[in-house]
């Protein structure tokens, strides 16, 4: 068996062995990462995420007219449906027939399902591919389809091909891998979230947060408080009409994404960023009276009114419809910058929250704020600090941490999307630094926080919001590619990660991103 020879698939090989690499001496000085043509790169060598290991050996398999994908004997409706949508995805660029049968025998694509294979986990693969097809291997439905997104980039971008011989086994790292889009400072409609989720699923993203309330918008319809969409879904950032999502449009979502092994985690956020909903009821304010609708981009100005019983029948209402329309196991309720809620009502209110979610089955998810307060058992804290964030905050943190809460980690300053590339990027803030893609992908999830190991981290995400972004074209724009920084951090092995292999293979992706209608940023720093 030839190994990939360039130092990307030694990379790959030795951390799939669990070997620690150093990078100083196998790589190039870096100090001029945006200049020249980008190497040519052999197919395996291109793979982004990095997979555990890669290895090329003998001839491939020549995709053609002829070519079926082939679901096994026996094979359930899960995985038909796993070579079904692989069909479909495949089709787009070649034009072939590509049909999708049962049946273990014959050459072309097979999709196996294997109990017993090793070294994959839950959500990995085994890639191999010779003369007679392609077998993918998993242990279960969502590691085929993560399997057939990475014969997906082995493909040519335009058309039919050879998928050249050899084998790749992968896993993730983390567990949780997400994407966050804030609808509710600008709204954004269903089918343009879907098509997010096609763009970060081929990427083995596997969890979409969608933040949908804030002080400037109410964005998903509840029966026991309609004028929560009727009124406050009407205003957006800049005096916009906003919009909502209908409890039915909510569900093709939650579909949708599901077909892709993407689970929804729906936000409602609270004690603050409530003005929309405060504007809806007066009865929710603790002076009787509703604000208006709020259209700006102030923060931390709004909060429920804590003393009332009323307070608490609202979000035992919203969550438990909320609970019943999500299938995923987590609720997100915020909790962040609620500057206008005391510590103690602040607490008072997390704990009762919290406990309707619990209620409902479902596992709490919060901004890490939460960890001043009483953090449930089992309550996830979503980390959004950066590098000027206080120790006193890490700390608690870090806390959190060791009494057992795991920890999403998205960090402001490597992970919002909405942090502009540098001074000429018009859409986008700049509060907590300008994020290139080198600083978005140059950092280790694992030994991030002080006082936090590795295995207190359940993933990472990118949250994208929208207090500057309107439309399809800048949302594209501030998430690529630096979603793809994301995409590597959640699944590849910290032994792959290196700066100068990932620029040439990002730059490698450029085509793929073109080819999708993608608008993203040609980062100075990539070879494209």
């Amino acid at each position: 068996m030839r190994v990939l020879r360039r130092t990307l698939g030694t990379l790959l090989v030795l951390g799939a062995l669990g070997v620690s690499v150093s990078c100083t001496d196998a790589r190039a000085d870096d100090s001029r990462a945006g200049d020249g043509p980008p190497a040519a790169l052999a197919p395996f060598e291109r793979l982004l995420p990095a997979p555990v290991s890669a290895s090329a050996e003998g001839p491939g398999y020549a995709v053609g007219p002829g070519t079926v994908i082939r679901t096994g004997p026996g094979a359930d409706e899960e995985v038909r449906r796993v070579g079904e949508l692989l069909a479909e995805q495949l089709r787009g660029p070649s034009g072939l027939p590509l049909p999708v049968v049962g049946g273990a025998g014959g050459n072309g694509i097979r999709l196996r399902i294997d109990e017993e294979t090793e070294g994959v986990g839950d959500e990995g693969y085994r890639l191999e591919s010779g003369p007679d097809g392609i077998t993918l291997t998993a242990r279960t439905p969502a590691g085929l389809f993560h399997a057939g997104q990475t014969l997906r980039q082995l493909l040519p971008v335009a058309g039919p091909g050879t998928v050249p011989g050899g084998t790749v086994t992968d896993r993730p790292r983390f567990a949780y891998r997400g994407a966050m889009v804030d609808i509710a400072r600008h709204f954004f409609t269903v089918e343009q979230v879907k098509r997010y989720v096609d763009q970060v699923a081929q990427y083995k993203v596997n969890t979409l947060h969608v933040h949908l309330t804030d002080d400037q918008g109410w964005r998903l319809a509840v029966d026991s408080w309609p004028r929560l969409a009727e009124y406050g879904g009407g205003s957006e950032v800049g005096g916009g009409p906003g919009g909502h999502w209908t409890k039915d449009e909510y569900r093709e979502l939650v579909e949708y994404a599901g077909r892709r092994y993407v689970d929804v985690v729906p936000e409602i956020d609270m004690p603050g960023h409530v003005n929309a909903a405060l504007a809806s009821y007066a009865e929710l304010n603790c002076d009787g009276k509703a604000p208006a609708r709020y259209t700006g981009i102030k923060v931390g100005f709004s909060s429920l009114c804590v003393g009332k019983e009323r307070t608490y029948q609202f979000i035992d209402q919203v969550l438990g419809e909320l609970a019943e329309l999500t299938p995923g196991r987590y609720l997100h309720i915020g909790g962040d910058e609620a500057h206008s809620t005391p510590a103690a009502d602040y607490a008072a209110f997390m704990d009762r929250a919290q406990a309707v979610v619990g209620r409902y089955g479902k596992t709490v998810v919060a901004w890490h704020q939460l960890a001043a307060a009483r953090p449930a058992p089992g309550a996830v804290l979503q980390y959004w600090g950066h590098d000027r964030t206080s120790a006193a905050d890490r700390t608690r943190v870090a806390t959190a941490a060791g009494a057992g809460h795991r920890l999403i980690l998205s960090p402001a300053d490597r992970l919002y999307l909405d942090m502009k590339y540098d001074l000429a990027t018009k859409p986008g803030l700049a509060w907590a630094g300008f994020v290139p893609v080198r600083r978005s992908y140059s950092w280790n999830p694992g030994s991030y926080l002080p006082g936090v190991p590795e295995s207190a981290v359940l993933g990472v995400e990118a949250p994208l919001w929208t207090e500057t972004v309107a439309t399809r074209a800048d949302w594209e724009f501030m998430a690529f590619p630096r979603l793809l920084s994301l995409a590597e951090l959640g699944w590849s092995p910290q032994a792959a990660l290196d700066w100068t292999s990932y620029r040439q293979r990002l730059a490698a992706q450029g085509p793929r991103l073109d080819s999708q209608d993608i608008t993203y940023y040609r980062a100075p720093e990539v070879p494209w």
